[in-house]
């Protein structure tokens, strides 16, 4: 897990707008008509329904999609009672959690207070406002008391997250490993490591399933919870053994499971090996587990093992439970989230494991399959199929109980409206950077000199991203380096004037030379540009010393990109590159090109063109839907120019790639209005689908096209993203910030990873 740099956590969360959430507006409000309608007098009008009826608040406002994240900062993560102000970004991390995960709108509430009593008595006046309560970071035992009294009082969900989410997960990986090693969940020895509120819910959660009680030994700081201890709370007491041990060494002889919810690095290889045959192991301290994945399997090849980290097989992650379990319970208008709904979440993860793994699944984590086994006992975060699974299964469960206040009578369009809550915009970064991280590549930065890209290098590094090569000056690069604290320890620097050999430039000049010898270049000319960072460094990635270039951040585009077109060259199937921005909207991502090579294209290369999009974006796990633009629609125009050449090309793709959901030529507003489309020209192929590719009929559409959406906003924009190139290249836009230059390495990591992404 990679190491948080103090200055970039405090600076990521202070750039632009402060924190981590804001509230946008869901309703049109550009005229004094529509304002008349959010306020007065117009809204009189809801409020009186809500007064005749108080369910109507559910129809009328967002109460039903709106969760209070509750905490008093008396336990946050690992910091312990740093206060609630101090836990306010803890908070909203959760906020921003549940919204890119299950389209669940958040307000975090932050209770200077430490009165069990006075928690209640303030939340439970909170009620009217939200559609439920996730408590938050409330040390125990008072979390107990405080949940079990909301939940009693209260006409909506109450959730502690650090008790039951950790519970739900690992109960799911507990099922799952059982199946595998064929041991009986009533015969469990269990060692509980931890006795806070995760492992009081988890043992809880565990005995419920069928752990016989007398077989769980559970452990604070002070030792066993056993007969000896006169220093145990209530809570505690629950959990009393009658054998006679003090340590955790004694307890973990013989023991068939270890549930690690405490401190790093307390259970040693010899532990391991003294438990019985076929030992599940769920190490969850964070960051460091209470044994590491490395020592617990080599101490024992039968092991099944688990921890709370993304680096290893079978992460125990919370955000697996509670985006879902509150989206099920929401949608249903549950009024408490009762044991049988947490029973359903876990056994729908526990399912979800042992289905078939979809491809894209699989190539997100850049596994060629993924199979229910040692290694996948939960199913993986970036699972699209998590909101659907889940969600659905506590629905069911809430309306099996009777706790659910609205009936979800088709529960085939209830899990297409689930899928259609989140675009895959939210994901597909997130994607891209998690497959690029399970397959780092050697990306050479060809403008090390400047202190955004040695920040870049820095990220990629220490997530695991990519392995950087820095080109530059060493003695600015070092500098840098050291003025700025960054953590760029023996990373290759290669200053061309310094610490490259002539033999290594003449190397290159050949290559060079052999290329482009019938193209006016001359073998000195070709060393000359050997001292040339682009062609150096797309040298690099041609003769295999390195496996992507990344380049352009100082330097017009076309400067930039015709070193690696002498060097590298084109895919001869294409003999044409591309550009393709990916604008992430709110809507989901939007794929644009060309938007920075072909300034008037013909027919043919617009076909290129399309097809190199449509590998591309199959790359990404998204099916292309793909629109020609023009500004006329389907022949409309009969004269000549673009709406001829995209209506030639179209008819080219239609012949020779019928596969692809691709047509034309159509204006803008028709190919991202599926609907509209359909109702004018019902024939289309797209049909009634709003396009996610757009092709443009040249250059300065295109440009002009991606920059006023990257302006406008709101939507990010990644690229550009270069296409056609023979090994991954890919150039900046000038002035590129940090997280752009990081998104474009993991692009050209993704890149070299597979020559099935063109």
């Amino acid at each position: 897990m990679s190491k948080i740099i103090k200055s970039d956590a405090l600076k990521y969360h202070q750039q632009g707008r402060p924190g981590k959430i804001e509230v946008i507006p869901t309703k049109p409000h550009n005229t004094q008509y529509d304002l008349s309608l959010a306020y007065t007098p117009g809204v009189a009008e809801p409020c009186l329904e809500i007064h005749k009826n108080p369910d109507n608040a559910y129809k009328y406002t967002a109460k039903g999609n709106l969760v209070a994240v509750v905490s008093n900062g008396t336990a946050v993560l690992g910091l312990g009672d740093i206060g609630a102000m101090a836990g306010k970004p803890v908070m909203e991390g959760k906020g921003l959690l549940f919204k890119i995960f299950a389209d669940v709108d958040v307000f975090d509430i932050e209770l200077d207070e430490k009165d069990p009593k006075k928690i209640i008595e303030i939340v439970k006046a909170l009620g009217p406002t939200f559609g439920g309560i996730n408590l938050e970071d409330i040390k125990a035992p008072e979390c107990f008391e405080i949940e079990e009294t909301l939940k009693k009082e209260m006409d909506i969900p109450v959730f502690h997250d650090d008790q039951h989410g950790t519970a739900i997960i690992s109960l799911a990986g507990l099922i799952n490993a059982l199946e595998l090693n064929g041991k009986s969940i009533e015969e469990l020895k269990v060692v509980v490591n931890g006795a806070g509120a995760a492992a009081v819910s988890c043992t809880k959660l565990y005995i419920s399933s069928g752990v016989n009680p007398n077989n769980v030994v559970m452990l604070d700081s002070r030792g066993v919870l056993n007969n000896k201890r006169n220093d145990l709370n209530k809570i505690k007491q629950q959990f009393i053994t009658n054998r006679n041990i003090d340590t955790l060494e004694e307890a973990m002889v013989g023991a068939d499971v270890f549930l690690g919810l405490s401190i790093g690095n307390v259970v040693s290889k010899k532990m391991i090996r003294s438990m019985a045959n076929d030992p599940i192991v769920f190490a969850m301290a964070n960051p460091n587990p209470e044994i590491s994945y490395d020592d617990a399997t080599a101490a024992r090849n039968d092991i099944i093992m688990a921890t709370g980290r993304s680096d290893y097989p079978n992460q125990i992650n919370n955000v697996l439970g509670f985006p879902f379990i509150f989206r099920g319970a929401l949608d249903v208008r549950a009024s408490i989230i009762n044991e049988e709904m947490k029973m359903a979440a876990a056994n729908a993860l526990a399912n979800l494991a042992k289905e078939y793994v979809p491809e894209m699944v699989a190539k997100a984590y850049n596994q060629q399959n993924i199979v229910f086994g040692k290694d996948y006992i939960i199913p993986k975060p970036m699972d699209p199929r998590l909101i659907t699974t889940v969600s659905i299964a506590v629905a069911k469960a809430a309306m099996a109980t009777g706790v659910a206040r609205k009936k979800i009578k088709n529960w085939s369009v209830y899990k297409q409206e689930l899928t259609n809550r989140l675009g895959l915009d939210n994901k597909l970064i997130m994607t891209i950077r998690n497959k690029a991280r399970l397959d780092p590549k050697r990306v050479v930065f060809a403008e090390a000199n400047d202190f955004k890209i040695l920040k870049a290098a820095q990220f990629v590094l220490q997530e695991g991203i990519a392995k950087p090569i820095l080109l530059g000056n060493e003695e600015k690069i070092k500098a840098l380096i050291k003025e700025n604290q960054l953590n760029l320890e023996n990373v290759p620097i290669i200053d061309l004037l310094k610490n490259v050999s002539e033999e290594k430039i003449h190397q290159y000049a050949k290559v060079l030379f052999e290329k482009r010898q019938r193209k006016g270049m001359t073998f000195g000319e070709a060393i000359e540009k050997m001292y040339n960072r682009d062609y150096f460094g797309a040298m690099m990635v041609e003769t295999g010393e390195a496996d992507a270039f990344v380049s352009g951040f100082s330097r017009k585009y076309s400067e930039t990109i015709r070193p690696a077109l002498q060097v590298i060259g084109v895919k001869e199937k294409f003999n044409h590159i591309a550009g393709m921005h990916i604008m992430i909207t709110k809507q989901g991502p939007i794929f644009l090109s060309d938007t920075t090579v072909n300034m008037d294209p013909s027919p043919q290369t617009l076909v290129d063109t399309t097809i190199l999009a449509a590998s591309k974006i199959k790359c990404f796990n998204i099916e292309p839907k793909i629109a020609l633009i023009s500004y006329s629609n389907f022949g409309a125009y009969k004269g000549h120019g673009s709406p001829v050449r995209v209506k030639e090309a179209v008819k080219l793709i239609h012949e020779k790639h019928p596969d692809l959901l691709v047509d034309g030529e159509m204006q803008a507003n028709y190919a991202l209005n599926g609907k509209l489309r359909f109702k004018r020209f019902p024939f289309n192929k797209l049909g009634d689908s709003d396009a996610n590719t757009l092709i443009f009929p040249n250059l300065s559409s295109g440009n002009t096209s991606y920059k006023i959406l990257q302006s406008i906003g709101p939507a990010e924009a990644i690229g550009p993203i270069l296409m056609g190139m023979k090994k991954p290249v890919h150039i900046l836009q000038r002035d590129s910030s940090v997280r752009e230059i990081i998104n474009m390495v993991a692009i050209a990591v993704v890149d070299a990873q597979s020559d099935l992404c063109e």
